[in-house]
């Protein structure tokens, strides 16, 4: 799922995304997160979409830095942990020590003792096998012995997820926790359903602020199959849909009924930790290289970024030429100020 350009580079993800699949009769959307500290934004703002989590770890390189952190969120937001091991088809595997490190992860994260249970499952994932029995072999890879598939975890995560809860009947509640573009549709206002459902050409309510808000129209209404946004009539409640023909909705705005304008509670997202000062070029090679060179292009740029860029904050710099960044890490801001580069 990682398709950004800098995201296959590095081999890291930087932006969260959602996709579903379909095993039996049942539905299942996917969130993928950037595992990083850096790009904490990205997860905590599309957590609050899931019901539970499945926390992989390499069977050779075991718990990370990165695994404690997305773990914990998490926890605390009380998701249903499922636990698989991956790679276990590796020579170095070193599964029983993983198997302790991840026991005492769980010891020091978990929020009650309910999240102490979880199911564990062991993964060859390039040949596309999971199941819950290992057989060592004779150059110390092992083997999974009670599945040819990956029919064990979509099994489990019907059984230990549970159903989105949520009145169906009720008035619509949607919080909007992510927004794409395209040139064809415009702006998409991303989000689950908590309550009640949403039709296409339904006139809705859409909330900025406990004093702000307008009435607007669903002129497009769009879900997800695969890496496919597929379009439909109709959604409900646990649903994860993109809206089209909203004017400026922004990450964290309230989607309800015109008749229940009730407010759902703000992202809650880590303050910045790190600070950089950007400027123009006014070098004598200034203008030669890229295509956008003014203190105003900077600035429009920054703006958009901060639509969909939570974990960022800009401020004035000591100059009227420069402006501030704010972020989660040097990893963060490098990867906008790379990304700004290749742009122009």
């Amino acid at each position: 799922m990682d398709s950004n350009d800098l995201e296959r580079e590095r081999g890291v993800t930087i932006l969260a995304k959602n996709t579903a699949v379909f095993w039996e009769e049942y539905k299942i959307n996917i969130l993928d997160t950037p595992g990083h500290a850096d790009f904490s934004g990205e997860v905590e703002r599309v957590l609050n979409m899931a019901d539970g989590c499945v926390l992989l770890v390499d069977a050779a390189e075991g718990v990370l830095s990165q695994t404690r952190f997305v773990l914990a969120l998490a926890l605390q937001l009380g998701l249903i942990p499922i636990v698989i091991i991956n790679k276990v088809d590796r020579k170095d595997q070193r599964v029983v020590e993983v198997r302790n490190e991840i026991d005492d992860l769980f010891l020091e994260l978990a929020t009650n003792e309910s999240q102490l249970n979880f199911p564990l499952l062991y993964a060859r994932g390039f040949e596309g096998i999971a199941g819950f029995d290992i057989e060592e072999q004779a150059d110390h890879s092992l083997k999974i012995t009670d599945s040819t598939d990956l029919t064990p975890v979509f099994k489990t995560i019907v059984e230990t997820v549970p159903f989105p809860k949520g009145d169906l009947d009720g008035p619509l509640q949607l919080q909007i926790t992510n927004v794409d573009y395209d040139d064809y549709q415009g702006k998409y206002a991303i989000g689950r359903i908590v309550r009640g459902s949403i039709k296409r050409n339904q006139q809705i309510a859409l909330l900025r602020s406990e004093t702000e808000s307008s009435t607007e129209k669903v002129k497009g209404l769009f879900t997800y199959y695969g890496l496919d946004r597929i379009e439909i009539e109709e959604a409900s409640v646990g649903e994860i849909v993109a809206i089209t023909g909203l004017n400026d909705p922004h990450i964290g705005n309230t989607l309800t009924d015109v008749s229940a304008k009730d407010l759902l509670p703000a992202l809650n997202i880590s303050e910045p930790t790190v600070k950089v000062q950007l400027s123009v070029n006014t070098s004598p090679f200034a203008g030669r290289e890229g295509q956008f060179s003014t203190s105003r292009q900077l600035r429009e740029r920054l703006k958009k970024e901060l639509e969909t860029n939570v974990g960022l904050r800009v401020t004035d710099g000591t100059t009227g030429e420069r402006v501030t960044l704010i972020g989660r890490g040097e990893l963060h801001l490098s990867i906008l100020v790379e990304t700004m580069r290749r742009e122009g």
